[in-house]
C-alpha cells in the first residue's frame, strides 16, 4: 500500500469547522510535504480549483501548477500530482507545462485528470462549461493531445475543440511514454472515457464491497477495449485516529455537526452537475470529497484493520485526508503505518502446528 495526502491549498477539509488551524500558505503546505516524505508518505495530489469550495469563494486558497512546480524544486522523493481540469487549460500548454515539472522533479510528476463540475466557477473565470457528457467528449481529446505531444515530434490533431498543426514538443518528459494520468468518475460516460483514456483509476471511497465492484468493474471494461490493465487503484479518505473509539466518534459528531456555511456554496452544483452513482448527504459533504465513506474513523488498530481490507480487494494507493494535517498525518505514520506492516507480516505467516 502507497499513502498519499491531499495538499491542504484550501485551509482545511471540514465546511464545518472555520479554522483547522492550516493556513492556506505555501509555507504550511511545504511544511507538510517535506514532513510527509521522511515519513512513509509517497505522493501529494494537489486539488485544482480557482475557488475555495472548503472555507468559502471568498476564502484563499493556492493555485495548483505554481504550487507543484515550488513542492518539485523543495523535495525530492514525493510523487507529485496535479490534478488538471480541461475546461481551464490548453492542451498544449499542459503538455509542455507538465513535461517541464517532470523534468524538474526528476520523473516524480502525475497528472490527476478531472472533467470539472462547478458551473460557478466556470462563469466567474471566463470558462466554457457545457453539458455533462460533452465535457468527457472535450477530455478525451485533450488527453489525446497532451499524450501525443509528450510521445511524437512534430503531433498534428484535428478535434471538435483542439486543433494543431505539426507541433514540436521539447524537452519530452522523464517518464515515457508519458506522464501517468489519473482519473475518478461515477457516472457511465466517466467511466468509459477513463477505461479509453487513463492509466490508473483513483475512487472517492465507499465500503469495501462497493469499491471492490467498481475495481472489478473498471477492469472488466479495459478488458473489452483491449488495453493493457491500469497501473493502480486508488480511493481518497479521511482519517480520525484516537485512542480511543469513543473519542473518534466525538470527533465524528463534531467535524459532521451541519449547519449553513460558505463551504456549501457549491453544493448544489456538485450534485447536479456530476452525475454521481450514489446520492449524497450534505453530512456526507461536511467533509471533502466525501472522504468518511471508508470509515478510517478509530483506532490505530481498527484503521489498520480497515487498510488492509481494501489492500485485499486491490486498492494501492489511499489518497488521505487529516485536520489539522500535520499533527494527524504525524499520529498516523507513527501509529497506523507500522501496524499495518506488522499486520500484513503476521498474516503471510503460517500459524504453529
Amino acid at each position: 500500500m502507497k499513502y498519499g495526502f491531499w495538499a491542504p491549498v484550501f485551509g482545511g477539509w471540514l465546511r464545518n469547522v472555520k479554522d483547522e488551524q492550516m493556513p492556506a500558505t505555501f509555507d504550511y503546505v511545504k511544511k507538510v510535504a517535506q514532513t510527509a516524505e521522511q515519513n512513509g508518505f509517497s505522493t501529494t495530489l494537489i486539488p485544482e480549483l480557482n475557488l475555495n469550495d472548503i472555507k468559502g469563494i471568498a476564502s484563499p486558497s493556492l493555485e495548483a501548477w505554481s504550487t507543484a512546480a515550488a513542492l518539485a524544486a523543495v523535495t525530492s522523493k514525493l510523487e507529485i500530482m496535479v490534478a488538471v481540469r480541461p475546461v481551464f487549460h490548453n492542451p498544449a500548454l499542459t503538455a509542455k507545462t507538465a513535461a517541464t515539472i517532470d523534468r524538474l522533479s526528476h520523473g516524480r510528476f502525475l497528472l490527476n485528470v478531472v472533467s470539472a463540475w462547478w458551473k460557478e466557477e466556470a462563469r466567474q473565470y471566463g470558462a466554457e462549461f457545457t453539458a455533462h457528457d460533452e465535457r468527457y467528449d472535450r477530455t478525451k481529446e485533450f488527453v489525446t493531445i497532451i499524450k501525443g505531444l509528450w510521445r511524437d515530434t512534430p503531433f498534428s490533431f484535428s478535434g471538435k475543440y483542439y486543433h494543431l498543426k505539426d507541433t514540436y514538443l521539447s524537452p519530452k518528459p522523464v517518464q515515457q511514454p508519458g506522464i501517468p494520468l489519473y482519473a475518478g468518475g461515477e457516472s457511465e460516460k466517466g467511466r468509459q472515457t477513463i477505461a479509453e483514456s487513463c492509466d490508473a483509476y483513483v475512487m472517492h471511497g465507499g465500503s469495501v464491497d462497493e469499491i471492490a465492484g467498481k475495481i472489478s468493474e473498471m477492469k472488466e471494461r479495459r478488458r473489452k477495449l483491449n488495453q493493457k490493465p491500469f497501473s493502480s487503484f486508488g480511493m481518497a479518505a479521511f482519517v480520525i485516529c484516537r485512542d480511543t473509539e469513543a473519542e473518534a466518534e466525538a470527533e465524528l459528531a463534531r467535524i459532521t455537526d451541519v449547519r449553513e456555511a460558505a463551504g456549501y456554496a457549491g453544493f448544489k452544483d456538485f450534485v447536479t452537475e456530476s452525475q454521481l452513482e450514489r446520492k449524497i448527504q450534505l453530512q456526507d459533504y461536511s467533509v471533502s470529497n466525501r472522504g468518511l465513506r471508508p470509515n478510517f474513523i478509530g483506532t490505530a488498530e481498527q484503521i489498520a484493520d480497515r487498510i488492509l481490507a481494501y489492500e485485499r480487494i486491490g486498492i494501492e494507493l489511499l489518497l488521505l485526508q487529516f485536520s489539522p494535517q500535520l499533527e494527524e498525518m504525524q499520529r498516523f505514520s507513527e501509529q497506523v503505518i507500522p501496524l499495518v506492516e506488522k499486520k500484513r507480516a503476521e498474516n503471510r505467516v503460517s500459524p504453529q502446528a
